[in-house]
């Protein structure tokens, strides 16, 4: 009778579930940020799985499925999620779009027309931003709890507001001529800009791009003029080339930033409050100590990995020309 009890209780609560409208993100950030605001009263999904690149994500069928059953779909744009327009054609959804970055003034590159940084929040103040997005998004669909939707706003944006401050405080310990800051590729344009560091990186804002020797030459040459003491690889990109950047010119890894991606749920990353938190403590105690275990450093008449290849390279333009050359 007891079982009978408890199981006619469990089909109950998963049938109220199962009623409440589904809000998807396309990344984990957004989703987090969503669940801070909605409570219970909506069921908070993530197309991107935690730790995945939303750059090159592949979505799969279960994706269109979800999309299809979604009354909210939480989207950044610019250029963030290039797979998104048709994944939401063939998942035929009705789901209301609601753009995250409604607000903000993007920046935008300077050597590509009409090209745009996707990564606004990375900082926390526009964090606010998305967060007052969805909170309208919120009350516009369910009118009914919009009192619980702005209270919970209204805390969740003063515990962000909070963060800005004491990151803002926190980077100003770094010496002014130290405040450089290396990455894999170029998501932290917006943190830089206005927590007050120079920004370089391997990559661009996307990570689909393909790296160049001028890359590396450019970022060596910063490394050395400004005595840079280490540089950062991000969770959702493989290492190996900044691996290899900071074993060249003898830096330290300072560790792993978070940027497209939350960690998982027991990681120092698990929530946007404790990614953009980790990032800028990771920060501030990597380019302010000066005991940092160094990178392996190159060995007498060891010459850097990415100095052969750039005299291999530069060998073979001046080989293919001789051979031209001949051949006419």
């Amino acid at each position: 009778m007891k079982f009978k009890s408890f199981l006619i209780w469990f089909v109950f609560a998963n049938s109220i579930i199962a009623q409440k409208p589904i809000l998807v993100g396309t990344a984990s950030m957004f989703a987090d940020m969503a669940r801070n605001i909605a409570g219970d009263h909506f069921d908070v999904r993530t197309i991107v799985p935690i730790g995945y690149d939303p750059h090159t994500y592949e979505p799969t069928p279960n994706d269109a499925q979800l999309l299809y059953n979604a009354q909210i779909i939480l989207k950044n744009e610019l250029t963030f999620e290039g797979w998104l327009t048709e994944l939401i054609t063939n998942s035929g959804t009705k789901a209301k779009m609601i753009t995250l970055t409604k607000g903000i003034e993007p920046i935008r590159s300077k050597a590509f027309h009409n090209a745009t940084d996707p990564h606004a929040w990375m900082t926390a103040q526009n964090g606010v931003v998305y967060c007052e997005n969805i909170k309208n998004a919120l009350v516009e669909y369910d009118p009914a709890h919009r009192a619980e939707y702005e209270a919970n706003y209204e805390s969740y944006k003063n515990k962000l507001k909070a963060i800005d401050t004491k990151i803002k405080e926190e980077i100003q310990k770094i010496p002014e001529k130290q405040r450089v800051l290396i990455t894999s590729h170029d998501a932290f344009q917006y943190f830089g800009r206005h927590y007050g560091l120079h920004l370089e990186s391997v990559l661009g804002t996307s990570t689909e791009a393909d790296i160049m020797v001028s890359d590396i030459l450019r970022l060596n040459k910063v490394i050395n003029e400004n005595n840079v003491k280490a540089v950062f690889i991000e969770s959702t990109i493989n290492p190996k080339i900044l691996n290899q950047i900071a074993t060249d010119n003898a830096v330290s890894i300072g560790g792993s930033l978070f940027a497209d991606s939350l960690g998982d749920s027991l990681s120092v990353a698990a929530t946007y409050e404790k990614m953009l938190l980790h990032n800028a403590s990771t920060i501030l105690s990597s380019l302010t100590n000066n005991n940092l275990n160094k990178a392996v450093t190159p060995q007498n008449g060891q010459f850097p990995f990415f100095g052969i290849l750039g005299i291999a390279l530069f060998s073979w333009w001046i080989l293919s020309k001789i051979l031209f050359k001949n051949s006419n």
